[in-house]
C-alpha cells in the first residue's frame, strides 16, 4: 500500500514515509492509493476480538510496510489499561430512540484525540527507523483545544522527538488551557497565538513549507513532522473505532451484520468524520454520515451548497474544538470524490488560499448530498440539548457531543429516518465545566474552576475524571503569547537552531 499526495497524484510513498513527513512538499495531504476492504467474514470475525485485535486488523491493511511484530508492538503499547480507564477503550452507551453514544474520551486527556495520539508516537518512531533513522523528529501541532494536550501527553519524553504546540490565546476552555500549560516533559513546548485556530493552523503549515526553516533544521539533523490530522498516522487510528463499534453492536445483538447505521460526528477540521467515511469505504454498512457544526457552520453550508467560503464572521463558542473555518481534511475527501484529480484540488485549494472561497462541480455536489447530511446549532441550542439529555436520560454531554445530538435530532425530525445511529462523543463534559454547569443549572458561577467543578459534581451526581483533577496542583510552565508570524521563530528558539 503506497500513498499519494492530494496535490500530486503521481507521487508514491510508503506509509512510513507519509507518517514521518506529515505533509508532502507541495503542501498536499497523503492518502492511500486505494482503500482496502473488509469482507463480511472479517467483520464478523472482529466481533469477538479485543480493541487491540481490531486495531491490528485495520492497520495491517493500511500499513503494509510494517512487520506484524512492529504493528503488534504499536497497538499493544497504546491500547491498554495503563493508558485508558476501560478495557474496551471505546465505550458505547445506549440512549433512547436508537442512539448509541460512542465515548471516545476514556484516555489520559479525556478527549477523542487520545484514540490516535496514544499510538502515533509508536507509529512515528517505528516509521522513522525505516526512513530517517538517526534524525531528530520535531513535531508541530496547531490545536483548537484537545489535540494539543493529547499530543503533548503522547510525545512527552519520547526519545528522538520534541513537540511544539500552538493554541489560540482566547479560543480554548479554561480546563483545556490548564491541561496544556501545566504539561510535564523535557521535550515539550506550548505557546499561545494571538488569533484563532485557523491562524495557528496556517502558521504551522507555513513553517512546513518554509524552505529556509527546513534547510536550517536539516543542517542540524532535524526533521519536521505533524501530530495534527493532516498526518495519516493521526487519521488512520480514527478509522478503527468506527469499525470496532460496528462489530461491537453486532456482538451485543443491537444490530445484525448488514444492517446500516448512521454516524454523527461533531467536527470542525473534518478528520473525525472523514475517518467514518473511510470505514464506510472499507465495507462498514453506513447509511448517512451526519456532519454536525456549531455557529462556525462553514461545513454545513459547503455540504448543502457545494460552495466553501471562509469569508464569514468567526464565532468563539462554548464548543471551541469546532471553532474552525478552514477544514484541512476536506481536501482528502474531495480528492477521492474527484477520482484523484489533483489538478482540481490544486485549483480549488489555491482559490481558498487566495480568495477564501471555491465551488465544487455538480458531480461532486451530487456525491456530497448522497453521502452526507449537514446541520448546525448555536450555543443556546447546545446548552438546551445538554439540559434535555441530562433531564431525560441522566446522561451528561459535553458541549461538542451535544451539538451532534441536537443536529441528529433535527435530522431525524426532518427525514423520519429511524436507522440506528452512532453518535461520536468527543470529550468528557468536565473539560468544559463552565458551559456544562450553566446548561444544567444556570446559576451564578464561582470564579475558581475547581470550585465550579465541585458544584457540577454535586448537581449531576457525576465525578470529574482523575486526569483532569490532577491538574489542580500542577504548576503552570508555559505562559508565552506570540503573533502568528512569529511562530517559526518560537520553534527555532525551542530547538536552539
Amino acid at each position: 500500500m503506497n500513498y499519494a499526495s492530494t496535490r500530486n497524484s503521481s507521487l508514491k510513498v510508503t506509509s512510513a514515509h507519509a507518517i514521518v513527513k506529515g505533509l508532502s512538499d507541495e503542501g498536499g495531504l497523503y492518502v492511500p492509493e486505494s482503500i482496502p476492504k473488509l469482507s463480511k467474514e472479517e467483520i464478523l470475525g472482529l466481533c469477538d476480538k479485543s480493541y487491540v485485535e481490531r486495531a491490528y486488523t485495520v492497520f495491517s491493511k493500511f500499513l503494509t510496510d510494517f512487520t506484524p511484530e512492529e504493528l503488534r508492538h504499536c497497538v499493544e503499547s497504546a491500547y491498554n489499561d495503563k493508558n485508558f480507564d476501560t478495557n474496551n477503550i471505546a465505550e458505547i452507551t445506549k440512549l433512547n430512540g436508537g442512539k448509541y453514544i460512542l465515548e471516545l474520551w476514556h484516555g489520559p486527556t479525556c478527549a477523542f484525540k487520545d484514540m490516535a495520539l496514544q499510538i502515533l508516537p509508536y507509529l512515528l518512531t517505528t516509521s522513522a527507523k525505516k526512513t530517517v533513522d538517526g534524525k531528530h523528529i520535531a513535531i508541530l501541532v496547531a490545536t483548537s483545544g484537545d489535540t494539543g494536550k493529547a499530543a503533548l501527553e503522547g510525545f512527552k519524553d519520547v526519545a528522538g522527538t520534541s513537540i511544539s504546540v500552538f493554541y489560540p490565546e482566547d479560543g480554548v476552555s479554561p480546563m483545556q488551557k490548564r491541561q496544556m500549560t501545566t504539561q510535564e516533559g523535557k521535550n515539550v513546548n506550548v505557546c499561545a497565538v494571538k488569533g484563532n485556530f485557523d491562524d495557528c493552523q496556517n502558521g504551522v503549515k507555513a513553517i512546513f513549507t518554509d524552505k529556509s526553516i527546513e534547510d536550517k533544521l536539516a543542517a542540524n539533523n532535524v526533521l519536521l513532522s505533524s501530530a495534527n490530522s493532516i498526518n495519516w498516522g493521526r487519521l488512520a487510528p480514527q478509522i478503527i473505532y468506527y469499525v470496532s463499534t460496528y462489530a461491537q453492536l453486532v456482538k451485543n445483538k443491537e444490530i445484525e451484520y448488514g444492517d446500516k447505521v448512521n454516524i454523527v460526528v461533531p467536527t470542525g477540521n473534518f478528520g473525525n468524520i472523514l475517518a467514518a467515511y473511510y470505514a464506510k469505504l472499507m465495507g462498514i454498512p453506513v447509511n448517512k454520515l451526519i456532519c454536525a457544526s456549531n455557529s462556525n457552520n462553514v461545513l454545513t453550508d459547503f455540504i448543502n451548497t457545494g460552495v466553501y467560503d471562509r469569508n464569514r464572521h468567526f464565532y468563539t463558542t462554548i464548543s471551541p474544538s469546532m471553532d474552525i473555518l478552514i477544514s484541512s481534511n476536506l481536501e482528502r475527501l474531495l480528492y477521492h470524490l474527484t477520482d484523484e484529480n489533483d489538478k482540481l484540488i490544486n485549483e480549488w485549494f489555491g482559490a481558498l488560499k487566495t480568495s477564501g472561497k471555491y465551488e465544487v462541480n455538480d458531480e461532486v455536489k451530487n456525491k456530497l448530498s448522497e453521502l452526507f447530511y449537514a446541520g448546525c446549532c448555536n450555543d443556546d441550542e447546545t446548552k438546551a440539548e445538554i439540559r434535555k439529555t441530562f433531564e431525560e436520560e441522566h446522561y451528561l454531554l459535553d458541549t461538542h457531543s451535544a451539538v451532534a445530538v441536537k443536529v441528529y435530532d433535527d435530522y431525524k425530525a426532518k427525514t423520519g429516518d429511524d436507522t440506528k445511529t452512532i453518535i461520536a462523543s468527543t470529550a468528557n463534559p468536565y473539560k468544559f465545566g463552565r458551559a456544562v454547569y450553566d446548561a444544567v443549572n444556570g446559576g451564578k458561577q464561582p470564579d475558581d474552576e475547581f470550585e465550579l467543578i465541585s458544584l457540577l459534581e454535586k448537581e449531576t451526581d457525576t465525578k470529574m475524571p482523575v486526569p483532569l483533577a490532577a491538574t489542580k496542583n500542577k504548576a503552570v510552565r508555559f505562559t508565552g503569547v506570540v503573533d502568528k508570524q512569529d511562530m517559526g521563530k518560537v520553534v527555532l528558539d525551542f530547538l536552539n537552531k
